[in-house]
């Protein structure tokens, strides 16, 4: 905020006055920004893909030549409002400004008027090597009444000193006063000065002439930060800079929460790469996060709010996977080094996300890096993974990125197994790749194509037969992977007008086989996300896309046809009889969605959408209407925001239940109606808390009944429902520390059949407890540690058996369904960090081990031929990851 300097009373008149402060804080010509921060609240951090560096002497900042004044809003100027707004602008080459985006809102229409007023700006352009090229910057807008003072006063005034440029430099970690910092200004004239920060930080100059004025703040073991202030004659200009430590970034995977949902969990990137029994791995720190289940065993599956796995779906850079996580769960199929932002939504959806009823993962990858080349490699006891990005050689405007890892635990667990004599003796093996390259054909369009996929397979021979099923041994083989080509662009059409267009083709291969039984599934993908976004005016955005998916697929299996839901088991797999099928299968499911953004008042933001579908296999159109709210309740600090939603989603069946010869045609899709209300508030500068509640209530479940035929068929009369509450509190990271608590409280049930008894989901967790934090020691050591408390996963007790004299063998007699649980899991995660730091490259090393006191959580139970004796399941053992990691 701004204010006068004179002693005297002063009067608000009627005049007005706006004005703006330039903070630039992206590197020149490839949009890449630098770690500068300038404003009067904690800025966003730059990217991951823009490290630190210092700009070189043949870059030129642009400079604003034509200021254009926005108009007061009426409002806020007949209630005394002031305020200060920060855009992010592009601008072009020749030096206009082609995109003004809000990055710090004032409200009260200050942030509309700020906008309509930068697009007009006017600037010389930014250069390299003396040619003009296009550049991004962060631009504070003030918007504030010029006091003046009163009639009387007027004579009575003695001429006095004006200090018209002053402030404070605060360290970005921790938001603490850097007393000894050099700031140095220089005019239009190039004459310069310098003061020194006091013991608060503060510093201020006296008398300017009115201009712009280069700003530069130096600080031993800082980052050297340059900006531009527009100076007045009469009235102070008051700055906070934020500077940051050398050779640290922290980066933001997402920043702030957007509108067009109610809920999304979002993390730094410090956060990431240190949380402890996560080997650094970004997507599996969504693991943490409220509403998210422990998967069983070492299974690498994402369960949100009670959902099956199936029904939470992963797009990276826009494209549908089908798995997020190699096998285990060890690791994601995405490197964290390529990461951009992670999207997570656990409930109540854009309606530009379709056909699943829990929740959405989109995972955005980075540009490539193009000021010189750079890389990575690290290694640890589970797998390898290696980096290198850069401007293609020999291609101008190009960049390009890539990536590969491999597993290699299947070298030291193998002959760890034989030696114990376990037996099982083999270890699954992945591995993971990644290629991209970027160009920009205009200022204002970016083109990408890439290249990724995924393997994991793992095929053993037992040495023994399992006694309740003995068909269930010999050679057990399992294979998944996918590999997906895509291309996508984006283009801002005009300053109201953004296109998004992603396509890509790929492969799917799901393989599994016992013994002789066998099932492989065969997919090739083809899909087109595009969305056109519309800005009507300040109050009114609107989003309209497409969202197809069409695919062949093969599936060839040699199967015994399983039990109906919540039907006991019928026995062994040798009493019975196979069923073999060999089909292709035309996939095509088209969707459509439309979408706005409304802020009838400054506080209110609501986002009302509509999304239609079609299933070619069921020939079924599914019509989803969703709405989003958000209500600012305090606006400015400590905040408090109040969130809520409602929205219906489908799930069309799989080909399984709805195509012969063992589904059944006719299906419809499955359905839910999701509920949510919460509030998210400040408590500290550093501390939030966000607090939610969520109801989603399922009918028209796919479940199967006794057919004529003797076997079974699927109907839709399955009905259902989660409920439950989540709680975030959250540290959010300074110098030293980062950490939250999250926790969960909920409750999910399925009736399967009208005549059947409700009974809990299959993956029902009534608590779910983390807390984790992590604390830099100094000298480049940081400890960590995590400690999770959930509910067992339900089980079904086996309550007696019965002989098969035609297999010889016995068949289990189940009580009620889901109707005990295993014991709670629990476990504690440490982790320890070391990194030195080297002219051009710096080494890290770091000891991630999982499950420390060894705790024996059951997973499950195995019992003995007659079912007579049952031994627990355990999960992993204490698993030390120990690692290195270069980076240059």
């Amino acid at each position: 905020m701004q204010s006068t300097a004179r002693s005297k009373p002063t009067h608000f008149s009627r005049r007005r006055m706006a004005r703006s402060t330039g903070i630039f804080l992206i590197a020149l010509g490839l949009n890449h920004p630098t770690n500068a921060m300038a404003q009067t609240s904690p800025a966003p951090r730059s990217d991951e893909s823009n490290p630190p560096s210092s700009e070189p002497s043949n870059v030129v900042a642009p400079r604003l030549e034509q200021f254009v004044s926005a108009p007061y809003p009426p409002e806020a100027q007949k209630k005394g409002i002031e305020g200060n707004v920060v855009l992010q602008l592009d601008i072009s080459d020749t030096g206009q400004v082609s995109r003004a985006v809000v990055v710090n809102p004032a409200g009260h229409g200050f942030d509309e008027a700020a906008t309509e007023a930068a697009l007009r700006f006017r600037f010389s352009p930014a250069q390299r090597d003396g040619k003009p090229v296009a550049a991004r910057i962060l631009y504070r807008y003030n918007f504030t009444l010029q006091p003046v003072a009163a009639p009387s006063d007027v004579a009575a005034q003695e001429p006095t000193p004006l200090r018209n440029l002053s402030g404070q430099v605060r360290t970005s970690e921790g938001d603490v006063p850097l007393a000894g910092a050099l700031v140095t200004i220089r005019g239009s004239d190039g004459a310069e000065h310098e003061i020194t920060t006091g013991e608060d930080g503060r510093w201020a100059f006296e008398d300017l002439a009115a201009g712009v004025y280069s700003v530069r703040v130096q600080a031993p073991g800082f980052e050297a930060l340059e900006v531009q202030e527009q100076v007045d004659a009469d009235a102070l200009t008051e700055v906070v800079y934020r500077v940051v430590t050398q050779g640290v970034l922290e980066v933001l995977i997402q920043g702030k929460r957007p509108a067009r949902e109610v809920t999304k969990r979002t993390v730094e990137k410090r956060e990431i790469e240190k949380i402890p029994g996560t080997s650094g791995d970004a997507l599996r720190s969504i693991q943490n996060f409220p509403g998210v289940a422990r998967p069983p065993g070492i299974a690498g599956m994402l369960i949100v709010r009670g959902s099956s796995p199936g029904d939470t779906d992963v797009f990276i850079d826009g494209t549908l996977v089908p798995l997020i996580y190699h096998f285990g769960g060890l690791s994601s199929v995405v490197p964290t080094e390529l990461l951009e932002r992670i999207d997570f939504y656990p409930g109540n959806f854009s309606v530009q996300y379709g056909r699943v009823l829990g929740g959405i993962v989109d995972v955005g990858i980075r540009s490539p890096k193009s000021d010189g080349y750079h890389g990575m490699v690290q290694v640890d006891l589970i797998d390898t993974r290696a980096l290198l990005e850069g401007p293609v050689p020999f291609v101008d405007g190009w960049s390009f990125a890539i990536a590969g890892r491999r597993s290699w635990f299947d070298a030291w667990l193998g002959p760890v197994l034989r030696e114990a004599g376990a037996s099982v003796t083999a270890a699954p093996v992945y591995y993971d790749y990644q290629v991209i390259a970027e160009t920009k054909p205009t200022a204002r369009s970016s083109l990408r194509f890439g290249f990724l996929g995924s393997d994991d397979r793992l095929e053993i021979l037992t040495r023994e037969a399992s006694e309740v099923d003995p068909i269930l041994s010999g050679n057990i083989r399992m294979q998944t992977s996918f590999w997906n080509l895509f291309g996508r662009y984006e283009n801002d059409l005009s300053d109201a007008i953004r296109l998004t267009s992603v396509t890509a083709w790929g492969s799917q291969i799901l393989e599994f086989g016992v013994g002789t039984l066998y099932f492989e599934l065969t997919n090739y993908p083809f899909t087109n996300r595009t969305e056109v976004t519309y800005r009507t005016g300040a109050r009114a955005t609107v989003h309209a896309g497409v969202d197809l998916l069409w695919s062949e697929a093969q599936v060839k299996a040699l199967v015994p046809q399983p039990p109906r839901a919540g039907e006991p088991d019928p026995g062994p797999f040798a009493s019975k009889p196979p069923m073999a099928t060999a089909q292709d299968f035309t996939i095509f499911r088209p969707a459509g969605y439309v979408e706005i953004e409304l802020t009838p008042q400054e506080r209110l933001k609501l986002v009302p959408g509509m999304r239609a579908d079609y299933a070619r296999d069921i020939e079924a159109w599914d019509l989803s209407p969703r709405l989003n709210a958000r209500y600012a309740l305090i606006q400015e600090y400590p905040s408090t925001t109040l969130k809520g939603g409602i929205g219906l989603f489908h799930r069309p069946p799989e080909l399984n239940e709805s195509s012969p010869p063992f589904g059944t045609p006719g299906l419809r899709s499955n359905r839910s109606i999701h509920y949510s209300l919460g509030v998210e508030q400040d408590i500290s500068r550093k501390v939030d808390v966000s607090v939610e509640g969520f109801f989603k209530r399922q009918d028209l479940l796919v479940g199967a009944a006794p057919s004529e035929t003797g076997l079974f068929e699927y109907n839709n009369l399955g009905r259902g429902y989660v409920i439950g509450s989540e709680m975030l509190l959250r540290y959010k990271p300074d110098e030293r520390f980062f950490g939250w608590i999250a926790y969960t409280l909920s409750r999910a049930v399925i009736r399967d059949q009208p005549d059947r008894e409700a009974r809990l989901a299959n993956f029902d967790q009534t608590h779910i407890l983390t807390a984790l934090g992590s604390y830099k020691l100094g000298r480049g050591w940081e400890f960590g540690a995590r400690f999770r408390l959930v509910s067992g996963n339900p089980e079904t007790p086996i309550v007696g058996s019965l002989y098969n004299a035609n297999s010889g063998s016995y068949a289990p007699l189940e009580g009620t369904i889901n109707s005990r649980r295993v014991e709670p899991f629990h476990q504690l995660d440490l982790r320890v960090d070391k990194m030195w730091k080297f002219e051009a490259w710096k080494l890290s090393a770091y000891l991630d081990v999982q499950n420390v006191y060894y705790s024996q959580s059951v997973e499950g139970y195995q019992y003995n031929f007659n079912y007579t004796q049952r031994t627990a399941v355990t999960g992993l053992p204490i698993i030390p990851s120990i690692g290195l990691r270069g980076d240059f």
